[in-house]
């Protein structure tokens, strides 16, 4: 029993050549005619023995790590050491890269029955990491609702708040608009009576000069009469 699993692969259907499906339904283990839907029956007892995961032993502080995944679903490696993992490792080994699936599945079955193992412990194990992956899924998307859930609740009080500042901001900007509207009023009222009282100036000086030095809005006014010169 020393000899590693491909070994004994070879040393088994390298000698049998092409014969070895028919040697296997010679075995006493061998399904019966109809044996695909026997098959599935098993396969849906084995499934039907493994519970669901509800919930996991420990932290996975790395979800991308289906090792902690499984470790948190007490998920362990049998005695005989052969676990789904290791014989899809081994269905992709260079020995058995490029063979056919028939020649591939009796490869297997020759190492898992030289080691004690059987491939209905090797489905249970399968499936067990299955539903600890689903369940996982579960988690991660529970997470994954819980925060969407409140970073748009804080969206929306962010908005709310951006909204009413952006009202102060408003009111702010209006409220001076409206000082400058009543500056500018008050500043053309002003400018309305400085150019009457300029008139008024203007008008009396423009009795007594030929050039009148008073402006009115900026506009030299002009003088009523020409002055006469005296006797």
């Amino acid at each position: 029993m020393s000899k590693k699993w491909y070994n004994m692969f070879v040393s088994v259907d390298a000698a049998s050549g092409e014969s070895a499906p028919s040697e296997r339904s010679e075995r006493s283990d061998a399904p019966p005619e109809g044996g695909g839907t026997v098959a599935a029956r098993m396969v849906a007892d084995i499934a039907a023995s493994v519970p669901a995961v509800s919930t996991f032993a420990a932290q996975v502080s790395d979800p991308t790590s289906f090792a902690q995944i499984y470790d948190a679903a007490e998920i362990t490696t049998p005695a005989h050491g052969y676990t789904i993992l290791k014989v899809a490792n081994m269905l992709q080994s260079e020995h058995l890269r490029g063979l056919s699936p028939e020649v591939k599945r009796s490869s297997i079955l020759v190492a898992l029955e030289a080691s004690g193992a059987k491939i209905d412990d090797v489905i249970q194990d399968a499936v067990r990491r299955d539903r600890a992956l689903d369940s996982f899924e579960t988690v991660l998307g529970r997470s994954r609702g819980a925060v969407e859930t409140a970073k748009i609740e804080e969206n929306r009080k962010i908005e709310a708040e951006m909204n009413k500042m952006l009202a102060e901001y408003r009111a702010r900007i209006q409220a001076n608009n409206e000082a400058v509207a009543q500056e500018n009023a008050r500043f053309a009222a002003w400018q309305s009576k400085k150019q009457a009282e300029e008139r008024t100036i203007a008008d009396a000086v423009s009795y007594f000069v030929s050039e009148n030095p008073i402006t009115v809005s900026g506009t030299p006014a002009t003088s009523a009469a020409p002055v006469k010169p005296g006797k």
